[in-house]
């Protein structure tokens, strides 16, 4: 991944600085990446740009399960670094061309600052307008809908899927029956800071290409 360096990073790595303040900069946290709809992560990628661009050495390619047990081929970027790894799915399977989906990686953000760990609160603050939920603890559940705000109309078929989870350390006390299965969550509902509702995966996604001839279904 091309790293992106600051004016204020380089003029650090130019002057002398305390022992103490070169061990900040070792540990601190790098800036997310923000994923945009083009190059690599455009609609017309491929798993050969993929390798181009991250190293031949850093790419797996291999089957992959979805929700309900479904089966796809993958290009997995950075497999052994969970802060990094990313995943490629193409629509055209054989060649490997056209993608179909990509999951973030933890250390991105999409274009309009989202990234993986942001709280409901967080994301709403983004958007600007609420939002709605689905229902945790089933194979769909998690998925946020945007039907207003800066969130609600992905330009050029470029869309960002996001997907909340609930902390698994929570009081059984807690009655979570209002957000559980097949129902609609707004993002004003009190159980889901309760439950420390977080994003738990980013998807980037893009429509079937014209380019390509319609599947039979």
């Amino acid at each position: 991944m091309i790293a992106r360096i600051s004016l204020l990073a380089l003029s650090l790595a130019l002057v002398a600085v305390p022992a103490v303040a070169k061990d900040k900069a070792k540990t601190a946290p790098a800036a997310p990446v923000a994923v945009t709809c083009d190059g690599v992560f455009g609609p017309k990628s491929s798993d050969a740009l993929v390798r181009e661009t991250f190293g031949e050495d850093n790419v797996e390619m291999g089957m992959v399960y979805g929700v309900e047990g479904i089966e796809f081929m993958a290009t997995t970027v950075f497999p052994d670094e969970p802060d990094r790894v990313m995943q490629f799915s193409w629509w055209d399977e054989e060649k490997l061309e056209y993608l179909s989906s990509l999951e973030l990686a933890p250390s991105q953000e999409t274009p309009t600052g989202i990234k993986i760990g942001m709280s409901v609160k967080e994301v709403e603050a983004i958007n600007g307008e609420p939002f709605t939920i689905g229902g945790f603890w089933w194979d769909y559940g998690g998925g946020a809908v945007f039907e207003t705000g800066a969130l609600a109309n992905p330009e050029a078929g470029c869309g960002f899927w996001i997907r909340f989870a609930p902390t698994d350390d929570y009081s059984e006390d807690v009655d979570v029956t209002p957000v559980s299965g097949e129902v609609t969550v707004p993002s004003s509902e009190p159980l889901l800071e309760t439950l420390d509702v977080r994003v738990q995966s980013i998807n980037l996604g893009y429509p079937w290409p014209e380019e390509l001839p319609q599947p039979d279904y």
